[in-house]
């Protein structure tokens, strides 16, 4: 093979991915499996589309060996190929947050007005759970709880938090947690949870960070 065709080959396959990726629908996808494993259903739901549309997203993906699938009964799982991708998507996220100020921007518009719930900064957390000095509570859904979290962490899904405050101690302070910097659920958690006479603050790092720093996680099930 001449070198010329050669590389052409190989921008051809890299061009795959590429593709692949060039959906923000299929972006949120891979965020939402970075988390652990979810079935097709789980997905339309948590990424607010349809159970069809997600499934087609879903097959770009699995033809780029992004993601795999398993037949579970009813239903189909889908996991990550490798956590090689939830850190390719990790680096993408983070090459776009230092090319485009687009993105600066729009989370500077979001946090307006909610000062108070500027997120912790990593290592500040970190040493206060060591210390026990703090509640780390996540507020994902129970099945990426149970797919992996923090250590110590406790598991009340946002959409339960309301019905379960009297499980949470008032006289410590509470850190939240869920999916990463761009999740609201950590954000909404803190307002209840202040609005309810708690101290709270959140964490803008979510699971995948936290492994990335190379710090333990716990789960009974590998995202891969």
């Amino acid at each position: 093979m001449a070198e010329a065709s050669l590389k052409k080959a190989v921008y051809e396959q890299l061009a795959r991915i590429g593709k692949a990726v060039a959906s923000p629908p299929r972006l949120e996808l891979l965020d939402l499996l970075c988390q652990g494993p979810r079935t097709v259903e789980g997905l339309a739901r948590e990424a607010g589309l349809s159970v069809a549309n997600t499934s087609q997203h879903l097959q770009i993906l699995h033809a780029a060996r992004l993601v795999e699938a398993r037949k579970e009964g009813l239903f189909v799982t889908y996991r990550l190929a490798d956590q090689q991708v939830c850190e390719f998507y990790r680096t993408l996220r983070t090459l776009a947050e230092s090319r485009l100020a687009e993105i600066e921007a729009i989370v500077r518009m979001f946090n307006s007005g909610r000062e108070s719930l500027e997120p912790v900064e990593k290592q500040a957390l970190l040493e206060r759970v060591r210390r026990a000095e703090v509640i780390v509570l996540d507020v994902r859904p129970p099945e990426e709880y149970r797919a992996a979290h923090i250590p110590g962490a406790v598991s009340i899904p946002l959409k339960e938090l309301k019905a379960h405050l009297s499980m949470l101690p008032r006289g410590r302070e509470i850190v939240a947690y869920c999916r990463g910097p761009y999740c609201v659920l950590a954000v909404e958690a803190v307002k209840l949870l202040c609005a309810k006479g708690f101290r709270a603050v959140r964490m803008d790092y979510g699971v995948p960070e936290w492994r990335a720093e190379g710090w333990p996680v716990t789960g009974g099930e590998d995202p891969r």
